[in-house]
């Protein structure tokens, strides 16, 4: 027996009932290279830490006595109907993880039905990830590795293979130092593949200009983390201001992203849309954001997780997972989507856990 929905082996389901199994799963199933790798930061991993320090300093608050019958997570985006307002980042190295890849991950959102951005170093490259996931709500995202001419191929191959927008990652213009990596003198395919740096370290608002010339598809910029850059974005026409701390892995001691998203909606006079990524674990975290202007939720470690622990399958059950989460978060709060929450839904508190990679699941401390 399945579940219909999104055909899930019963196993699977029995697995994974609640969100701290897939990283308890998936740091049971990668050496530890990888596992350092993906859930690693920059230098003192002070900007990883406060990613989650934002989330949890954020504290909900619900309104009662309110019909939430009518309750939908669902959200309208790129023209198709997405049952959560969640987009699976891009991981430069997801083929170290599972099997298959960016394809594997765009197969399970495309099942799911959220959206799915590819990273221009993962393989098995956007040709492959359009055919396995013709379907599915596809981004496609780019780091600059040559001249203009490169530049604006890539931006004609996405459109021309029906991704829904073109991104281009802005925060990496010197590759971080990622002391995991360094300290046991591990090379990731993600290093390897960081050649031509020098492009992107001239990459500027020209550029933008020069890309919005042809671009038919919506242009995101990811790596947003001020009020003045999301400002510059909407003058220069684009139509995504992805606001990301690149997980903490480039800047250190930089701020947690949800405490940069509501400057940023604000400077954007919603003139572009607004996504944030940045230590979402929860379906709260997802809501939290989501009062707060966000358009669009990222999710990088916790895609990794799931896809570390099970799998496609295992990716699939997590979203299953979180969109219930966001149900009940909605229901609770009183209100009957996304588009009721504001501002006044959020109040800041001192976070209960010591913020780090982890701390939304407390109970893996604890044995379980």
């Amino acid at each position: 027996m399945t579940d219909q929905k999104n055909q899930l082996p019963d196993d699977i389901i029995e697995k994974f009932q609640v969100m701290h199994e897939f990283a308890k799963a998936a740091k049971a199933n990668l050496n530890k290279n990888i596992f350092d790798y993906v859930f690693g930061g920059a230098e003192s991993e002070t900007t990883v830490k406060r990613n989650r320090m934002a989330i949890e300093t954020h504290a909900l608050r619900p309104r009662v006595m309110r019909d939430v019958s009518a309750m939908d997570a669902g959200a309208d985006r790129f023209g198709m109907r997405l049952r959560l307002p969640v987009c699976l980042a891009p991981i430069g190295s997801l083929q170290q993880i599972a099997a298959g890849g960016g394809g594997t991950a765009a197969r399970a959102a495309g099942r799911f039905g959220c959206a799915h951005m590819l990273s221009s170093v993962c393989e098995p490259g956007m040709d492959a990830v359009a055919e396995a996931a013709p379907d599915a709500c596809r981004v496609f995202q780019l780091y600059v590795r040559g001249d203009h001419d490169w530049v604006d191929d890539k931006v004609r191959q996405a459109m021309d293979l029906g991704y829904k927008a073109f991104c281009v990652t802005i925060d990496l213009d010197a590759y971080s130092r990622r002391e995991r990596d360094l300290s046991k003198r591990f090379v990731t395919a993600g290093r390897q593949a960081a050649v031509g740096e020098t492009h992107q370290a001239r990459f500027n608002w020209s550029d933008v200009d020069r890309i919005k010339k042809f671009c038919t598809i919506p242009l995101i910029l990811k790596g947003i983390a001020t009020a003045e850059d999301a400002r510059l974005a909407v003058e220069h026409g684009v139509d995504v201001v992805y606001v990301s701390n690149h997980g903490g892995r480039q800047l250190d001691h930089g701020r947690g992203s949800l405490d940069v998203l509501p400057e940023c909606v604000e400077a954007v006079t919603g003139k572009a849309k607004v996504w944030v990524d940045g230590g979402f674990m929860r379906g709260t975290d997802v809501v939290k954001a989501m009062a707060l202007g966000a358009d669009m939720v990222g999710l990088g470690r916790l895609q990794a997780l799931a896809l570390a622990a099970g799998g496609e399958d295992g990716l699939v059950r997590m979203l299953d997972i979180l969109e219930r989460e966001v149900q009940i978060a909605l229901m609770l709060l009183g209100v009957n989507g996304h588009d009721e929450l504001g501002p006044e839904y959020v109040h800041k508190e001192q976070p209960v856990y010591p913020p780090h990679q982890f701390s939304a699941f407390p109970l893996l401390d604890e044995g379980y």
